[in-house]
């Protein structure tokens, strides 16, 4: 029973199938209401922590600032890697945070930490942002949380319930969508039936939150299944043209299935890109990373604002943490959580800024320091969902979806 609902979701699929997502901020912990309410958040996560240096805060011309030139962008004065053209033009719609600050530099750790703004500890298992959302817009007949290329974070002590549904590669068919045998309506109907009295028997003699938990896991995909809610997740529906504005990489098109998932009311899908953490030939590796990065961020936020949903959607865009100014013997940069950057846009954001610096060399966050739950406040702020909600633990421990933090003046 302790299997993540991702394994739980698509066994309950492939079953029926047989068978039938600080100083910098105003006073500590408020929360005030955004004028436009998200309604949705596309996490775009840099699994192995993206180089700042050589992506959204160069250092032209310093020993730390590596080979890239850095370009104009469409904010005045503002340059970001030359290897980022699409989104150096589209700046005019991003913040982009150069402050951004942590202590952990462990990858385990910092992705725990920058999903639930939590560092781990012993015993607790707190819940990702992804499954906060979820919890708070329950009743859709698709996942309320889905992860693409990565499994995202889990659900704590929320249940199985709100885990996110993992898209391994949106480049194939996701499997165990569609009945692997023809079978009528009426008997996929039947066998449901009989499968819920099975569940019933189980649950009067085994009853335990996991238990509720699998069906409900399970219900999801019957509803999944008998709604026709899986085409979301049907890349072939989209135009040759759609398809290849996001580029044929596996972030890119994860990128286009946010776009559908989101239109369809999913209120939380995370797309990952992995290959970030450049110990060494860091150069080499960052400039073929920001390719797919940048095609895709910029068709995702073009697509969402030529349909009238980027003001509806939350786009951010982070890592584990930054990476070391000074360049190693391997040509790689190290771990380094004190600085690193992130962008956000879309869902009330106000774009067009840059909040916070590091100084001339990137060794130190220099003006405006944003801390992680400062962060996970403002996203939760955006999306009006309400950051102290507490809820406890089986053994009465408290514990509130954000800790501690403030909302980040003037983002929202």
């Amino acid at each position: 029973m302790a299997t993540t609902r991702r394994h739980m979701l698509q066994l309950g699929l492939g079953a029926l199938a047989s068978s039938l997502v600080t100083p910098a901020a105003r006073g500590a912990n408020a929360s005030p209401s955004p004028k436009t309410r998200a309604r949705a958040c596309i996490l775009l996560f840099m699994h192995g922590g993206m180089s700042q240096i050589d992506t959204l805060d160069p250092k032209p011309g310093r020993a730390t600032g590596g080979p890239f030139r850095a370009i104009r962008t469409a904010l005045p004065g503002v340059r970001i890697s030359e290897h980022l053209p699409g989104i150096a033009q589209r700046l005019d719609q991003v913040a982009l945070l150069r402050s951004v600050t942590s202590r952990e530099g462990n990858h385990d750790r910092a992705r725990y930490l920058m999903h639930t703004g939590y560092p781990p500890q012993g015993g607790a298992r707190h819940p990702a942002l992804g499954a906060w959302v979820a919890q708070a817009s329950p009743g859709g007949s698709l996942p309320g949380y889905v992860a693409i290329n990565a499994p995202g974070q889990g659900p704590g002590l929320l249940g199985a319930a709100r885990a996110p549904f993992v898209v391994r590669d949106p480049t194939r068919p996701v499997r165990h969508l569609e009945p692997t045998v023809a079978l009528a309506a009426s008997r996929r109907s039947d066998r449901a039936e009989v499968w819920r009295s099975l569940q019933d028997d189980f649950g009067r003699t085994h009853g335990s939150a996991a238990v509720q938990g699998h069906r409900d896991v399970v219900e999801q995909a019957i509803t999944m299944m008998s709604t026709g809610s899986t085409e979301a997740f049907d890349l072939s529906q989209e135009s040759a043209a759609a398809a290849q504005r996001y580029g044929s990489s596996k972030f890119g098109q994860g990128c286009l299935m946010a776009r559908r998932l989101v239109e369809r009311g999913v209120p939380f899908v995370e797309v990952g890109l992995r290959g970030w953490d450049t110990h060494a030939d860091n150069f080499e590796r960052v400039e073929a990373l920001s390719g797919p990065l940048d095609t895709g961020v910029s068709a995702l936020l073009d697509d969402l604002s030529a349909r009238g949903l980027l003001e509806q959607t939350l786009v951010v865009c982070l890592g584990d943490f930054g990476r070391t100014p000074r360049i190693n013997g391997r040509g790689g940069r190290d771990h380094y959580p004190r600085c690193s950057s992130v962008l956000m846009a879309g869902g009330g954001i106000a774009g067009g800024q840059v909040i916070g610096a590091t100084d001339a060399d990137g060794y130190e966050v220099a003006d405006r320091p944003i801390t992680v739950p400062d962060l996970l406040r403002t996203m939760a702020t955006a999306m009006d969902i309400d950051p102290n909600e507490t809820r406890m633990t089986p053994t009465g421990r408290p514990i509130s979806m954000v800790d501690g933090g403030s909302v980040i003046d003037g983002l929202l």
